[in-house]
């Protein structure tokens, strides 16, 4: 017989909240035999469970044949049978020792599904010949905060699809060559993709997941998403999955009500269940649930070798009256809005992740004020390693869809960011989120005709690149696709036919070329010494122009940035050094779709003094454009 896979101390550690590892334990597993042949051990959390047995295809979904057994007061039930091949589709059917309620639950450990609409768990192995070892010995350079981050957001399903099979969308093994040969081509250095945990309503995008130790089974198999993520890391492409901790679905077969109790939410509805998306909040305060959820973040890690999580809506899971009115939600111990539970689960997470994996990142989508978001828990931060700035986006974004002459009225939308950008490590993202739901497309958001429309977006980019922090852009922004995000189409290849896309195109690949190449724009991203204004004062012209140098080399960079139609001839900036200022990157380049204003290749600067420095140089700054300068 084969002996379990639970030893006392797994049980311990798991009521205790401190199994970090419950996928190698709990789940299916197979087991092979001395005799040669397979078994497959199940094991599953039910404390209010009066019975549960495994049903399946290999026993004719049969609801009594196969029963699991308690594990002390664990609340784990376990057991493990002869001959149950790889691939068999199962489930639990619990019955509770309450109300006579009676379910049958896919598996919350479960490696595989069926693919959706079905339900039903699958038995499968995860092994896999990995062959990103260079990249996986040498990734901490690429994931480091001093080094260039440039994420290209993706959603795998609309990325690319296949017209001519009914507009299928692509596996992962499918997808691997174009996504590979696009990203290298672009020059992102990470990819990030929404979530792939197995998730029964497509237009959720993922966000509600069912399996979170599952990769969806509509691309393929886990092996084959291995694949990708292996293809893309021998490319030199880091991975970063996003992945939801914060709440779930109420499907049946899911984790809500899971064994006739209220186990993995709360059971109080002002606590357990979220108001806006229907779904059920995660009770952070039992320690399982917290075993469960650090479990599903090291597995993601360590089975599929991701460089990083970018954990979704932090702040619904930092606010105990988050989406809910007076009355709608239980105050804290001391009478408080912050969960507390969701505190210390999300700091003890984070520190877990780094003691374990310093060389990946995770990254907070939080969109409040809360303090130390990306600080260590040592001095009181909630311990990730970057933070999305949503305030920088927001302010961005309303400010570039203002007429260019309103502008100068709403000047600050572009300097209040520097009042606090390096209270955390942030990302400055231009996310999916941007882009649906009547928001429109991040071209149509900018104003005037064709031509002005292309190049408000090129010096929208151009000033995100080149402003510290890392950068995010959801894919279809580097085309300038016209039509809102829809996660049931391909993206509009097409348009790159045509000059004004091709020129976008070509200037988002430029913007990450320099960004990579140009220690001053990735060294120093996370506090004050990469970064010096210029001049933030010219409201009236709308040009904002400002300084970066790295630590490793004493390379200066000039950035000015044109937001009207009007070109400015003759304009005076003030610089630290004389000498001959090379201009790198104009997004006025014909070649990008702009007019040709330039100024011949670079300009010298001499020691006359403005904007409080020493010396200065003279410039034409081309309409709705921006400049990039490096001293020889």
């Amino acid at each position: 017989m084969t002996k379990t896979l639970l030893s006392d101390q797994d049980l311990y550690l798991f009521n205790e909240g401190s199994h970090f590892r419950l996928h190698e334990k709990l789940g299916a597993h197979l087991l092979p035999q001395e005799d040669g042949t397979t078994a497959a051990s199940f094991g599953l959390w039910a404390p209010d469970a009066e019975a549960v047995y495994v049903i399946g295809d290999f026993n004719g979904w049969a609801k009594g044949t196969h029963p699991l057994h308690p594990q002390g007061h664990s609340g784990i039930w376990y057991n493990y049978f002869p001959d149950v091949p790889r691939g068999t589709i199962y489930k639990y059917h619990i019955v509770s020792r309450y109300h006579g309620y009676r379910v049958d639950k896919a598996d919350p450990f479960a490696f595989a599904t069926e693919e959706p609409p079905r339900t039903g768990s699958v038995l499968w192995d995860l092994a896999y010949e990995w062959g990103d070892q260079e990249w996986m010995a040498n990734r901490h350079k690429q994931n480091s905060l001093h080094a260039p981050m440039s994420i290209y957001e993706v959603h795998l399903g609309s990325w690319r699809r296949v017209p001519e099979e009914g507009n299928r969308w692509m596996t992962y093994r499918e997808l691997a060559p174009y996504l590979v040969e696009y990203i290298q081509r672009l020059g992102f250095t990470h990819v990030e993709f929404l979530p792939v945990m197995e998730h029964p309503y497509y237009p959720s995008w993922g966000y509600q997941v069912t399996s979170f130790f599952a990769p969806t089974r509509r691309y393929g198999t886990p092996q084959d998403l291995k694949y990708l993520i292996d293809q893309l890391h021998q490319a030199g492409i880091g991975v970063i999955l996003d992945w939801v901790p914060s709440h779930f679905p109420t499907d049946e077969h899911g984790l809500k009500y899971f064994d006739g109790t209220h186990l993995f939410e709360h059971a109080d509805p002002r606590q357990g269940m979220h108001q806006e998306w229907g779904s059920a909040v995660f009770n952070y305060d039992r320690n399982e649930v917290r075993s469960f959820l650090t479990s599903s973040a090291m597995f993601w890690l360590e089975e599929y070798h991701v460089d990083g999580l970018r954990v979704d809506a932090v702040a619904s899971m930092l606010y105990l009256d988050y989406a809910r009115q007076e009355g709608e939600w239980v105050p804290n111990q001391y009478g408080g809005r912050e969960n507390l539970g969701a505190v210390h689960f999300l700091r003890r997470l984070n520190e877990e992740i780094y003691r374990t994996h310093p060389d990946v990142q995770v990254i907070a989508e939080e969109s409040t004020s809360w303090p130390m978001v990306s600080r260590p828990t040592y001095v009181g931060g909630l311990g990730f390693g970057l933070k999305w700035d949503m305030g920088w986006m927001h302010d961005t974004l309303k400010y570039m869809a203002l007429e260019p002459i309103y502008r100068k009225y709403h000047h600050n939308l572009l300097s209040f960011r520097m009042l606090y950008a390096f209270t955390e490590n942030f990302v400055l993202s231009l996310s999916h989120d941007e882009v649906v739901h009547g928001k429109k497309a991040l071209i149509n958001k900018m104003p005037g005709d064709l031509w002005q429309q292309f190049a408000n977006l090129r010096v929208l980019y151009g000033y995100m690149w080149t402003q510290p922090g890392k950068k995010l852009l959801f894919m279809g922004g580097e085309i300038g696709q016209r039509n809102e995000w829809y996660q049931e189409v391909s993206l509009d290849w097409h348009l790159l036919q045509y000059p004004e896309h091709a020129g976008l195109n070509r200037w988002v690949a430029d913007l990450n070329r320099l960004y990579r190449e140009e220690p001053a724009l990735h060294e120093s991203e996370t506090d004050w010494t990469g970064f010096q204004w210029v001049d933030i004062n010219d409201a009236e012209q709308s040009v904002v122009s400002f300084l970066r140098r790295g630590h490793s080399t004493p390379t200066w960079i000039l950035v000015v940035c044109n937001f009207t139609p009007v070109p400015r001839h003759n304009y005076l900036v003030g610089v630290p050094l004389a000498g001959y200022w090379e201009e790198i990157l104009n997004s006025d380049a014909p070649v990008y779709g702009g007019s040709g204003l330039g100024n011949m290749g670079g300009k010298e600067a001499w020691w006359s003094g403005w904007h409080g420095r020493p010396a200065s140089l003279t410039i034409s700054v081309p309409p709705l454009g921006i400049v990039v300068f490096r001293l020889k």
